[in-house]
This record gives C-alpha cells, sequence and structure tokens, in this order.
C-alpha cells in the first residue's frame, strides 16, 4: 500500500511539473552552471600549445592519465584551467574526514554542529589548496619535461614563469569548480559536486561510442566483445539500480496508545538500512588516493632521468601501478572496501539511533532498549555493509578488468563511471521528486488557508 501511494504521489507531483516555476528556475541554473563547467574545460592554462598538446597526449594515451582525463571531463587532455578537476577537494576531505575521527580536537568540532563544520569544510579548502599546488607544479615540470624528450613544445615559454602562472590557474579553476557545485547544492537541485563529476564523465560518452564503433568498423575490436560490452553494461546498471534500492528493514514497535474508540492499539514502523550506506563515496575516495600520487609521479617521471634512481623507481611504480594491472586492482579493492565502512561510520551511529528510539519510546522487538540496540543495529550494520563492500568492489573492479584484457583504453564505461552516472542520476530524480511534492503540498496547504477564511 505504502509504495502504490508512493507511487500515484509521483505521478501526480509530475503532472504538476509545468506549475513548479520554483523548481523549473533551479534546473535551468544546474543546466546553466554545467554549461560554464563543460565551457572552462575548452580553456587552455596560459603559455600552452593546444595544438601540439594535442598530439603529445596522443603519444602518452593510456593508463592512469585516461581515468584521470574521464574523470575530469577531457580537461586533461587539453590541459585546461580545470584539468585536475574536484579530485584534490576529493582527497583533501578525506584526509579531514579521517583526522577528524582520530584527532581530539577535531573530534571535538565535528560535535559543535553548523558552526563545527563549517570550520572543518575550511580546512578542507585549504587542504584542497595545497594539494592543488602540488599537482600544478609536478604537472608544469612534467610538461616542459615531455616537451625536451618528445621535441613537441607544447609549453611556449619553459620556465619559471610558466610554472607559476599554471599553479595559479590551476588552484584557481579547481576552487571555481568548488565555488559552482557549492551554488548548484544551493540554487540548484542539489548534490552539485556529483553533478559535475557525472557531467564530466558524461562529456565523454560520444567519444566513447565513437571508438567503439570505429573498432568494430576497422577490425580493430572483436564484434563479440563489443556485445558482450553492451550485455555487460546494460547487466551492470539493472543490478546497481536493484542494489542501491535494497533495504534491511528493522521493525520498530511503540508502546500500546488508546485510541478514539477507547481500544488499545501498538504503532509500528520500520527502520530502513541501505545495503549500500556509503552511496558513490567509496569508489570516489579509493580512485583519488590513487589518482593524486600516480599523477605525480607519472608527470615527475618526465622530469628525471631513467637512469638515475630515483627516476627508474618511479618508472617501475608507474608500471606495476598502471591501470588494468593486478597491484592497481587490489589496491583499489582494498580502498573501496575500506571507505565502504569508514564512510558508513560517519553516516550512521547506531548509539545514536539507539538514543532516539529509547526517548520516543521505540524499541525493537526482542532487543532491550539502550545499549543493547545499539549493540545490534552495530552488527545489522556491519554484516549489510559487507554486501554493500562486496557489490562496490565486483561493480568497480570486474568492469575494469575487462576492459584491460580486452585491450580497451575506452575507460567512459568503467565500472567507477558507470556507478557515479547511475547513482547520481538516481539521487538527482529523487531531489526532483522531492521539490515536486513540496510544491504539490504547498498548494494543497494555500488552498485549505483560502477556505478557512472564506467560511
Amino acid at each position: 500500500m505504502a509504495s502504490r501511494a508512493d507511487n500515484i504521489a509521483s505521478s501526480l507531483s509530475f503532472a504538476n511539473f509545468s506549475k513548479a516555476t520554483e523548481l523549473k528556475n533551479r534546473m535551468w541554473f544546474t543546466i546553466g552552471a554545467l554549461i560554464v563547467f563543460r565551457f572552462l574545460s575548452f580553456v587552455p592554462l596560459p603559455g600552452i600549445n593546444p595544438l601540439i598538446l594535442e598530439d603529445l597526449y596522443a603519444q602518452t594515451r593510456g593508463g592512469i592519465l585516461d581515468l584521470f582525463n574521464t574523470f575530469s571531463g577531457g580537461s586533461l587532455e587539453r590541459m585546461s584551467l580545470i584539468a585536475l578537476g574536484v579530485m584534490p577537494y576529493i582527497t583533501a576531505s578525506i584526509v579531514v574526514q579521517l583526522a577528524a575521527s582520530l584527532h581530539p580536537s577535531l573530534m571535538a568540532l565535528k560535535k559543535e554542529g553548523e558552526a563545527g563544520r563549517k570550520k572543518l569544510n575550511q580546512y578542507t579548502r585549504y587542504g584542497t589548496v595545497l594539494l592543488c599546488a602540488v599537482q600544478g607544479w609536478f604537472v608544469a615540470t612534467g610538461l616542459e619535461a615531455y616537451a625536451a624528450q618528445s621535441g613537441l613544445a607544447a609549453v611556449v615559454a619553459p620556465g619559471y614563469m610558466f610554472r607559476v602562472g599554471a599553479v595559479i590557474s590551476l588552484v584557481g579553476g579547481t576552487m571555481f569548480l568548488l565555488w559552482l557545485g557549492e551554488q548548484i547544492t544551493s540554487r540548484g537541485i542539489g548534490n552539485g559536486v556529483s553533478l559535475i563529476i557525472m557531467a564530466g564523465i558524461v562529456a565523454q560518452m560520444p567519444t566513447f561510442i565513437a571508438n567503439l564503433f570505429e573498432g568494430g568498423r576497422t577490425g580493430s575490436v572483436n564484434s563479440f566483445v563489443i556485445v558482450g560490452l553492451v550485455v555487460l553494461i546494460v547487466a551492470m546498471i539493472l543490478f546497481i539500480c536493484f542494489m542501491e534500492r535494497a533495504q534491511r528493514r528493522l521493525l520498530i514497535q511503540y508502546p500500546k496508545r488508546a485510541t478514539q474508540r477507547g481500544m488499545m492499539q501498538a504503532d509500528r514502523s520500520h527502520l530502513p538500512l541501505k545495503i549500500n550506506t556509503a552511496g558513490v563515496i567509496p569508489p570516489i575516495f579509493a580512485s583519488s588516493l590513487l589518482l593524486l600520487p600516480l599523477t605525480i609521479t607519472q608527470f615527475a617521471g618526465n622530469a628525471m632521468s631513467t637512469e638515475s634512481t630515483m627516476g627508474s623507481f618511479v618508472v617501475s611504480l608507474n608500471q606495476y601501478l598502471a591501470h588494468g594491472k593486478p597491484l592497481y586492482m587490489a589496491l583499489y579493492a582494498a580502498g573501496i572496501i575500506f571507505f565502504c565502512f569508514f564512510y558508513t561510520a560517519i553516516v550512521f551511529n547506531p548509539e545514536d539511533t539507539s538514543e532516539n528510539l529509547k526517548k520516543n519510546g521505540g524499541f525493537i522487538p526482542g532487543i532491550r532498549p539502550g545499549k543493547n540496540t545499539a549493540t545490534y543495529l552495530d552488527y545489522v550494520l556491519t554484516r549489510i555493509t559487507v554486501i554493500g563492500a562486496a557489490y562496490l568492489t565486483i561493480v568497480c573492479v570486474v568492469p575494469e578488468y575487462f576492459l584491460s584484457q580486452t585491450g580497451m583504453t575506452m575507460m567512459f564505461m568503467g565500472g567507477t563511471s558507470l556507478l557515479i552516472v547511475v547513482n547520481v542520476t538516481v539521487d538527482t530524480i529523487t531531489q526532483i521528486q522531492s521539490h515536486l511534492l513540496a510544491h504539490q503540498y504547498g498548494d494543497l496547504i494555500k488552498k485549505a488557508k483560502l477556505k478557512g477564511r472564506m467560511r
């Protein structure tokens, strides 16, 4: 009955879409912000020759740079102002959240509510600027080294002025993306940073499709591989949608209360626990942690002599951690599993939930309120998180292994990319439905007030 009522409510909400002026304004603002993001991805860094850079990137195509390029929406390939994307911000947020769980002073800030959250966000931005500066410096020096080795002068005037200008431009581009994401969250339909990441991935879709069918036409890609890839993508989308909506519903019972007829009736409800409580955060966190050092070593390795000990070590490290290699897959899977449990522990606190149930008189049948309820909730959450972590690991690692084994370097439909696109799309639709329902109930309240005044 509840699901049927939800379906009726959602259908009525979509019927009133044309009347929801505020929602339409929010959607137009979000579309405009994403258009600005796409325009910025075509603005090159000062001192870069875009034509020569295209040839240079074609020679170094493949591996971790393609993955980073996918997340940045092709900005790295064009070395635009937003070539680093929002990955430095995500990495900085990981560090701050880990520190907030371990350091006493930061843990106290976390418990202060809105003021503490703003302070932690400020620390995250400081960390973002620092990471952008470090990555930007290595990107600039790596571009100069590429030009010296290959003879393609992508940098018009190498030197410290170019490096400083590149660092300032990359830091400014990333910070502008963060501001744009905040504006989408507050003035748009929400999920600002996630929508920016998804827009970058979706922007690579035409290139992926064109390369796929061009490979089938020329014979470089087997027709059976293409069919298998399409079937795998469809199956993964269905599997992701099923797992993202899967829940473990715990029965919550409240004491008996007297009804209007004088009868005693016990109220019941359910506490829904999602199988994947952490959502899309673990793959993004794991990817960003791997991309940060690998991007630095990828560009720094070109600035070092391969004959030196450090240069040979960096080259060997990049080879072992190349995309699709066993060590990369193992570290990626371990990062996903770790962040599944870590982020679930952050967003869901069994002790707070049990305390709230106790205050409202609710309890789980067969479990004593208080500490026993918290222990039981932690036990159930741990078990379903194991399933969620296994699901995320399979979805993210298996397609990457398939692409690496078939020799395909088209990273758009990798497991992580597909998971982000499906999750953010579902969350965005949910946000739109929430705005529509709020608009519908607002109209009902206004009509009820008008009728009351007429009487």
